[in-house]
C-alpha cells in the first residue's frame, strides 16, 4: 500500500485564542497528497495513512488525530506522528484539516454557535470523512477513535459528546472540553494528557477554560467509575509523570490521566514507562470498542 510522502515545512505554532465567528470562512487547502471532499459547500481536506498490513477482507480500526489552532494536517502529521504505531498495530490513521477564518485554521467542537470559533460544521465534516473512507476501506465501525492536541483535543471531546455513535474512545493531549455537552449514547473511555505548566490551557483552569480535574470528574461521573484512582509515577525522564486510573466503570471502561509535572502546552515527547505519546494513546483506546472493554 502506497504511503503518503510529505515535504518538510516549519510547524505552525498553535494557540487557543477564540476567533470571531462572523469572519469569512474559507477552505484550508495547504496539504500535499490530501484527500478532498466537499461538506456544507466548503472544500475540506484530510490526510490518510494506511498500513502495509491492511487487508481489505478484515475490518480495520481507525484513528482520527486533530491538529491544534492555526495548524495544518501535514505539519501536524510530523509533529504528532503516529504512523509507526499505525504500521505496527495495523490501524488506519487520519489527520483532518480544519477550515480557516482570516487564515487561521481551527476546529468547532460544538453544534453551531456556542463556544465555536466559526460557522464551519466540523462535527458533520468528520462524519463525512468517516463515510468517505468507509466507502474505500473496510473500517471497523465499532473501533473508530479520536485524539487531538490543544484545539484538536477539544474536537476529540466534541465528538465524544455529539457523535458518540461513531466514536469508541477518546484521548486528549493538552486540550480541554468546552461547555457544550451532548447526549452520549454509550460509556466513553477517556484518556487525558496534560502538563502542569501549560500556559495556553492552564492545568487548573481560568475564567475562560475549565480545569483538568473538573473534566476528569465529569467523565468519572458519566461512566460511573471508581472515584479513588490507582496511581503511579515515572521519574525516569526529564520530568516526573504521574498516572491516575479511574476504573470499574460501566461496560468496564476507565478514565485515565497522565499528569506531566512541569509539562508545557505540547504534544509530549516524554515517554511514560518507555511508551511514546502515540503508543500510550493507542494502548489505551485499543482496549475498547463502542460497546466497552473488548
Amino acid at each position: 500500500m502506497k504511503k503518503i510522502i510529505l515535504h518538510l515545512s516549519i510547524l505552525v505554532i498553535v494557540n487557543c485564542s477564540k476567533v470571531d465567528s462572523d469572519k469569512k470562512l474559507i477552505s484550508c487547502t495547504k496539504n500535499p497528497n490530501a484527500q478532498s471532499i466537499v461538506h456544507d459547500d466548503l472544500e475540506r481536506e484530510y490526510l490518510i495513512f494506511v498500513p502495509d498490513s491492511y487487508n481489505q477482507s478484515l475490518a480495520t480500526p481507525m484513528m482520527l488525530n486533530f491538529h491544534g489552532f492555526a495548524g495544518t494536517a501535514s505539519d501536524y502529521m510530523r509533529y504528532a506522528d503516529m504512523r509507526s504505531v499505525a504500521e505496527s498495530e495495523n490501524f488506519i490513521l487520519v489527520y483532518p484539516q480544519g477550515s480557516c477564518s482570516d487564515g487561521l485554521s481551527h476546529w468547532n467542537p460544538c453544534p453551531r454557535g456556542g463556544e465555536n470559533k466559526s460557522s464551519a460544521d466540523d462535527l458533520g465534516f468528520i462524519q463525512a470523512i468517516i463515510n468517505d473512507i468507509s466507502t474505500q476501506y473496510n473500517v471497523d465501525q465499532e473501533r473508530i477513535y479520536a485524539t487531538g492536541y490543544s484545539n484538536g483535543g477539544m474536537m476529540a471531546y466534541g465528538l465524544a459528546n455529539h457523535k458518540s455513535d461513531l466514536i469508541a474512545a477518546v484521548a486528549c493531549v493538552s486540550g480541554i472540553m468546552l461547555d457544550c455537552f451532548g447526549s452520549i449514547s454509550h460509556s466513553m473511555p477517556i484518556l487525558h494528557l496534560h502538563g502542569t505548566s501549560d500556559n495556553e490551557l492552564p492545568y487548573n483552569g481560568n475564567s475562560d477554560y475549565p480545569s483538568v480535574q473538573s473534566i476528569l470528574e465529569y467523565w468519572i461521573g458519566f461512566n460511573n467509575t471508581s472515584i479513588n484512582p490507582t496511581s503511579r509515577i515515572d521519574n525516569s525522564g526529564t520530568i516526573p509523570i504521574e498516572q491516575y486510573i479511574y476504573d470499574q466503570g460501566d461496560n468496564s471502561v476507565s478514565v485515565e490521566h497522565l499528569k506531566y509535572i512541569g509539562g508545557e502546552h505540547v504534544w509530549f515527547e516524554n515517554t511514560f514507562q518507555g511508551y511514546s505519546t502515540g503508543e500510550l494513546i493507542w494502548n489505551f483506546v485499543s482496549k475498547y470498542d463502542i460497546n466497552g472493554k473488548r
